[in-house]
């Protein structure tokens, strides 16, 4: 009789056990979900978003579908809508093409699902809730700026030889980067300060596609095939670190960065750790940081609000039109990093450690 007992305890034991378990694994799947839209895993300040972003969702309880599409925009649609069918509530979305989401935000909003933009912004639909991003703007500010200062042209110096770059047309974000730039630069390409051999001054005839390195390498090679003969390059504007690497590498190929034949400034974006160790060896000029920790922290910061059922906070509602209505946003800011900030900027606020850097 006791060893019946025994084993009635055991029993009962291992039921509670099992009870709790699949409680603590029902609580789990009951935590909203979160599905979280990325571009593309091959620059790293994606993966960096898309880690800070994972974690700090997971940090609040949610559960989390990160999924990266490779910059392929149907495998980017394909995702929301799996994200839509597991039952999201909640989508954190960086467009590969703000426009091409239309019919699929639609699907979103029919299923009471709430899309917070994330970084670009998601145009030609009223199925966008928020916005969180940098000021695009200001990005281009301190790009523009940066050359304006390093080749003195409030002084009157000059003519200076300068070539444009922009970003992919199918980012909202590369029209903001350019214009913020140009709102600097034009009065010294007006004046003639500023001249560009090539003649290539429009958005249209300066942007690169998927803001691909090997594209904007290729164009700078022809650039300085045509034009640069019996002439120097003084400054590039690179909106992206991604394709100043390639600007670099087209430059340096002719001879640029040896024999006394000094590289021209050359800007940034993102501070990517080649970017980083390029300013350090002197060649890449400046790069803007844009920390996505804050970012990723500010979208999660939404994502509780939107759940919760109360305002997130919001520093803009003018600015963002997606050409339906004007997207509530929170601007971050954005950082100009060279030669004599980095280590302040970059090391000291923990974002790299100096062995990422290889120092």
């Amino acid at each position: 009789m006791k060893r019946l007992s025994s084993v009635f305890v055991l029993v009962l034991f291992a039921l509670v056990a099992v009870g709790s378990v699949f409680a603590s694994g029902q609580g789990e799947s009951d935590a909203p979900l979160v599905g979280v839209a990325m571009p593309t895993q091959s620059s790293q300040r994606w993966i960096q978003d898309g880690n800070y972003m994972k974690q700090a969702l997971e940090e609040r309880g949610y559960r989390v579908d990160l999924q990266y599409a490779e910059d392929n925009i149907d495998a980017q649609v394909s995702q929301i809508e799996n994200m839509i069918v597991k039952g999201a509530d909640v989508l954190v979305i960086a467009a590969i093409d703000g426009a091409s989401l239309t019919n699929v935000l639609q699907q979103a909003a029919d299923n009471d699902v709430s899309v917070i933009s994330y970084d670009r912004l998601i145009i030609n639909t009223p199925n966008v809730d928020y916005y969180a991003t940098f000021d695009n703007f200001q990005v281009g500010v301190l790009q523009g700026g940066y050359i304006v200062d390093a080749l003195d042209l409030e002084s009157g110096a000059g003519p200076f030889n300068i070539e444009l770059f922009a970003g992919s047309p199918d980012d909202t974000n590369a029209y903001y980067f350019f214009d913020g730039a140009m709102s600097e630069l034009q009065p010294y390409i007006d004046n003639g300060q500023l001249v560009v051999p090539s003649g290539q001054t429009d958005f249209d005839q300066v942007a690169t596609l998927r803001w691909d390195g090997a594209t904007a390498q290729q164009r700078m090679d022809n650039i300085l095939a045509a034009y640069y003969t019996d002439r120097e390059v003084d400054a590039v504007l690179s909106p992206y670190d991604g394709l100043s690497i390639g600007i670099l590498s087209a430059l340096k190929s002719v001879g640029y960065g040896e024999g006394g034949k000094e590289l021209p400034i050359v800007t940034g974006q993102d501070a990517e750790v080649p970017s980083v160790k390029s300013i350090l060896a002197g060649e890449q000029t400046s790069t803007v940081f844009k920390d996505t920790r804050v970012l990723a922290d500010r979208a999660a910061n939404m994502v509780d609000a939107v759940l919760q059922g109360t305002e997130p906070e919001i520093n803009d509602t003018e600015t963002y039109d997606n050409g339906v209505f004007v997207v509530p946003s929170y601007l971050e800011s954005p950082v100009s990093v060279d030669i004599n900030n980095w280590e302040e900027v970059l090391i000291d606020s923990g974002y790299y450690t100096r062995e990422d850097l290889g120092l």
